[in-house]
């Protein structure tokens, strides 16, 4: 049977949450920490099929889906919530590799983010990240669903008719940041990018056990070699390289069209940037290093991580490129970006590839 529940009376503007998961310690536990944090969490639900019942008799802001469920798992109950009663989802995944597939494979569905459990499907561990568990659920409440679920295309590189090679005047570099919603649409730049003399660096706001996944998609979908980056990694034309979850990832040299990595800690790095890896540090090193073109590009996400570099991007001479607010998820990093007077350019999704060859597709 449906449970519905009413944890706290709640503030107008707080988000109504349906917690999903087939523990109903972890229920509780997720439910206290939302309910702490001034969320109204309004029903509760074991499995897939009492999730898809709740949401329909409540009507949430945001569903905290389980991935791991009998019965009816996360992956068909995002579908069917797609399907029937259209809702933000956040899914709830294991920090591990295996949790990574999954996940993607939900956000395909059209879960607008995640967040990974620490301490596997049962445990306390969700407590020492209650702050970034109710930040997550939060955004995902402002998200916009229709631009989660625009324009879903075939995973892992179906063939979706790969973009002709062009040929530049010079060397290009450029630097693309984002988080929530950034997954998907990373992918749909990095799909439409042409074969070029152009390295790509990617820094999306993700834990480490995904960005390996994350990097293997990317190769998949595109016509550049991706891989995740490594403390020292070199890469030329026609290669990417994504920030690990762990670390920053500076730009440490340039020469010949060819660029190189340092990997440093969230510890050493000048200014304690709030997320790791951040946008800020790799676009400002760009910034100080690469002698050639450079573009940067500020995709979806939530918060203002980018703005700093962006400014330090133009200031530098580079072309600068943010994601229209129609077509993001979240709105919140390319306004940031905006905000500065530093972006020469603001496009839809589709058009940011041709922004960042210079208007060439």
């Amino acid at each position: 049977m449906s449970r519905t529940t009413d944890r706290r009376g709640g503030r107008s503007d707080a988000p109504r949450v349906v917690v999903v998961d087939d523990s109903a310690f972890m229920r509780g536990l997720i439910g206290d920490l939302l309910t702490d944090a001034g969320v109204a969490v309004v029903g509760e639900a074991g499995d897939g099929a009492e999730a898809l019942s709740v949401v329909d008799e409540t009507r949430p802001d945001v569903v905290t889906m389980d991935v791991e469920m009998p019965g009816m798992g996360g992956l068909e109950a995002v579908e069917r919530l797609m399907a029937e009663t259209p809702t933000p989802v956040l899914m709830l995944s294991a920090h591990t590799a295996e949790g990574a597939e999954v996940t993607f494979e939900a956000l395909e569905r059209g879960a607008v983010d995640f967040f990974s459990k620490p301490g596997g499907e049962v445990s306390t561990g969700v407590s020492q990240e209650a702050d970034r568990l109710v930040e997550a659920v939060r955004s995902v409440a402002d998200a916009d669903l229709e631009a989660a679920t625009r324009d879903r295309y075939p995973p892992n590189g179906a063939d979706t008719g790969s973009p002709s090679a062009v040929d530049l005047d010079s060397s290009l570099t450029a630097v693309v940041g984002a988080s929530t919603g950034g997954p998907r649409a990373v992918e749909r730049v990095l799909s439409a990018l042409p074969m070029a003399d152009c390295r790509v660096l990617v820094v999306q706001h993700m834990p480490e056990a995904f960005t390996p996944r994350f990097a293997e998609r990317l190769d998949s979908a595109s016509a550049y070699d991706v891989r995740e980056a490594t403390d020292g990694a070199r890469i030329g034309a026609g290669e990417a390289l994504v920030a690990p979850g762990s670390s920053h990832m500076r730009v440490d040299s340039y020469r010949a069209g060819r660029l190189r990595v340092k990997l440093v800690d969230e510890h050493a790095v000048a200014g304690d940037p709030s997320v790791t890896p951040a946008v800020d540090v790799t676009m400002r090193s760009a910034a100080r290093t690469v002698s050639d073109p450079l573009v940067g590009v500020v995709l979806t996400g939530m918060g203002d991580d980018g703005a700093v570099g962006i400014r330090a991007m133009a200031d530098a001479g580079a072309r600068t490129v943010a994601q229209s607010e129609d077509t993001c998820v979240v709105y919140g990093m390319p306004k940031r970006a905006v905000g500065t007077g530093a972006v020469d350019s603001v496009c839809d999704l589709d058009d940011v590839a041709g922004a960042i060859l210079g208007g060439e597709a």
